[in-house]
């Protein structure tokens, strides 16, 4: 197996939607029309002076009790799109009560790196099937399918499975090969392996903490290698591309890689990893977006 070194993806190829500024525990980011500014851990350097942070639409304020509540300077409609022109995608946008906004926009970096897999294979002929697990909203599953493969998405939330049959109808994939699954990702793998079932593609991004369909607990550090190891047996003879992403500090790029070398030490291919992360218009930082490691059949 082939070891890449570790490496900072960056999600660079959006137009409608940017990170305007970032600093003191803050990040003011347009998304299409709308610019909103959240909370963010990892932004502990100090904010710029000036007048760039004034004209915000929406202000997440975080609470000292946990939570948090929106303030909003003009009325904002409900939710609004925004496209990913790159990979031909449309997701709609809404702020949520927990300041997420429905997108993790950094990882497009990850969306690019496998529908290049899978239109490579889908010129040979080749069928490809892919596993998404943890799937939120399905930016994931959108752009596997718009690249040409045919995708079970997996989430314990039936409110983010609705959202993900939103996006891939404003994607144009209405009628795309997309089985939409509400669940927990581990009693679901286990039931495809009783079953038979194979994939020759397989993305997680799992939460560190997070309760399954039935109230099942989830956590990271004991639960991610027994998921990992159970995703192995789903796997084809010649499995095209493992994908997985991690936002907890826990875990670095080395353990992430450490173990999808551990499941794929067989396979031969190309493993790396790195930090996912989003280049801040005003100054040229990067904010780190979190980590990812990735398994693919050829470098």
């Amino acid at each position: 197996m082939k070891r890449e070194s570790s490496s900072m993806a960056l999600a660079e190829k959006w137009s409608s939607y940017q990170l305007l500024d970032a600093g003191k525990g803050m990040k003011m980011e347009r998304w299409g029309p709308h610019t909103l500014v959240r909370p963010d851990p990892q932004v502990i350097w100090p904010r710029r002076a000036g007048p760039d942070w004034e004209g915000w639409d929406g202000y997440y304020h975080r609470s000292e009790k946990g939570g948090g509540e929106w303030d909003y300077a003009t009325k904002l409609p409900d939710s609004w799109q925004i496209d990913y022109e790159s990979l031909g995608l449309r997701f709609r946008i809404s702020p949520t009560s927990f300041k997420h906004t429905g997108l993790f926009p950094e990882q497009a970096v990850n969306w690019e790196w496998f529908s290049k897999l899978i239109h490579g294979a889908r010129k040979t002929g080749r069928e490809i099937s892919v596993l998404n697990l943890f799937g939120y909203t399905g930016g994931a599953t959108c752009a596997a399918a718009k690249a040409g493969a045919s995708v079970c998405h997996v989430d314990a939330a039936e409110g983010m499975v609705r959202w993900c049959r939103e996006n891939a109808q404003l994607s144009g994939l209405a009628e795309a090969p997309i089985r939409y699954i509400t669940d927990d990702c581990l009693k679901f793998v286990r039931r495809e392996i009783r079953r038979g079932r194979h994939y020759d593609a397989i993305i997680m991004d799992p939460p560190t903490y997070g309760r399954g369909k039935g109230g099942e607990m989830w956590k990271l550090e004991d639960d991610l290698w027994p998921l990992i190891e159970a995703c192995g047996e789903l796997l084809t003879e010649n499995p095209l591309f493992f994908l997985l992403n991690a936002y907890t500090a826990r875990l670095s790029p080395t353990v992430v890689t450490n173990l999808m070398g551990e499941l794929m030490s067989s396979r031969g291919g190309t493993l790396s990893g790195g930090e996912v992360g989003l280049p801040i218009q005003a100054d040229e930082k990067i904010l780190p977006c979190g980590i990812y490691g990735r398994w693919c059949a050829t470098a």
